[in-house]
């Protein structure tokens, strides 16, 4: 099953906290504080992977923590850290945050990391408060408390060319001809209900081609599940619109203008992408080069005719193909789009920091009062 959503929530470890001891060994009197500090929480951490197609692997588990720090030890030994939690998801994966419904990390590429929540700090060891006038510190901090945040993951694929059309134009059996892909094709409308992604390598000709289920008219509104497949189609590069030939000129015109409509009314700015567009099923009619004549003086650029079951046309159609993309810069996504009030290092709100100022007074809300491990000098 094809997931393209989901939800869960997430929290990063808490560090441990530090302790208050004494060195006691023979022969040396006084060794003074030796409490060593908590180690830091795990953090939560989201990694791109071409290894992996959908989201469906976490559809079934609503939090995802990672570990809490260990307290530190005596003879200044500082806690382990806790274990850190790797998620791996499909390159395309756009990371929401859920509450506030803003885009914290687009992970467009392989092996993107992207720490989605911070491990808690850890406690400070009385080690750190000794000073002239207080040799012999009974104080050491707790560790921070993790963050948590509940996520909104959304796959968008990630692709050269996007097939585009109404149901059963073709789409699928044009993949099936052209790539590996093995879409389910079948002579009635709505046979392909999840995008399909193909590789494409012939004469010197390498694409990646996504077949999106056929659009309909509201599209845009979310009728037929429209308005998620369109979001796919906004990470092509290309757009490949086929239109079926089998109803004649009319139809095929008419077929045009829905999709073009729906691309416009999307508000992905889908009109403005490079499209090829081709008359598809042209062994069902007699005379495919009037159809494609008539259709081109409407859509204002030339219509290949293509047959997918014959093989008529599917070279010229990837030629095409392959040299609009050859004109077109390599896109630059941008990594992340974050609010300004918003850090890489802030998963939620910021959390108060332990204050570190020497001395028994100073005020801090992370302070324990803890007797040594061992009588102090």
């Amino acid at each position: 099953m094809f997931i393209d959503e989901t939800e869960f929530a997430v929290s990063s470890g808490r560090g441990g906290d530090g302790i208050v001891s004494f060195r006691r060994e023979k022969f040396v009197p006084r060794g003074g504080p030796d409490g060593g500090d908590g180690g830091r929480g795990g953090d939560v951490v989201l990694r791109s992977s071409i290894h992996v197609g959908t989201l469906a692997g976490l559809q079934h588990r609503r939090h995802y923590r990672g570990g809490n720090g260990r307290p530190g030890g005596a003879n200044n030994r500082t806690g382990r850290d806790g274990e850190s939690l790797l998620i791996e998801v499909p390159v395309g994966t756009l990371v929401r945050d859920r509450e506030r419904g803003h885009v914290l990390r687009d992970l467009s590429a392989p092996d993107m990391e992207f720490v989605v929540v911070a491990g808690g700090r850890g406690g400070k060891g009385n080690k750190h408060f000794a000073h002239s006038t207080n040799q012999t510190p009974r104080r050491a901090t707790l560790g921070q408390e993790g963050q948590a945040r509940e996520l909104k993951l959304e796959l968008r694929l990630v692709a050269d060319v996007g097939l585009v059309g109404l149901p059963n134009a073709g789409k699928s059996t044009f993949l099936s001809r052209v790539s590996a892909a093995r879409p389910k094709v079948a002579d009635y409308p709505f046979t392909t209900l999840e995008p399909v992604l193909g590789i494409v390598n012939r004469d010197e000709i390498s694409l990646v081609v996504a077949d999106i289920p056929g659009l309909i008219e509201g599209a845009h509104a979310g009728a037929g599940l429209g308005d998620r497949f369109l979001r796919h189609v906004a990470r092509t590069r290309v757009l490949l619109h086929l239109v079926d030939a089998s109803e004649g000129a009319e139809a095929a015109i008419k077929a045009s203008q829905t999709i073009r409509s729906e691309l416009e009314l999307s508000g992905l700015g889908l009109q403005d992408k490079p499209t090829v567009v081709a008359l598809s099923r042209a062994d069902t009619v007699e005379d495919p080069e009037s159809i494609a004549s008539s259709l081109a003086g409407v859509v204002g650029q030339p219509v290949l005719v293509l047959s997918a079951h014959t093989g008529v046309g599917v070279a010229e159609v990837l030629g095409r193909l392959a040299r609009v993309l050859s004109e077109l810069p390599r896109p630059v996504l941008p990594p992340r789009e974050v609010p300004p009030e918003f850090t890489d290092s802030q998963a939620t709100l910021p959390l108060t920091e332990a204050d570190d100022r020497d001395g028994e007074d100073a005020a801090d809300p992370g302070d324990m009062d803890a007797p040594p491990s061992d009588s102090g000098p």
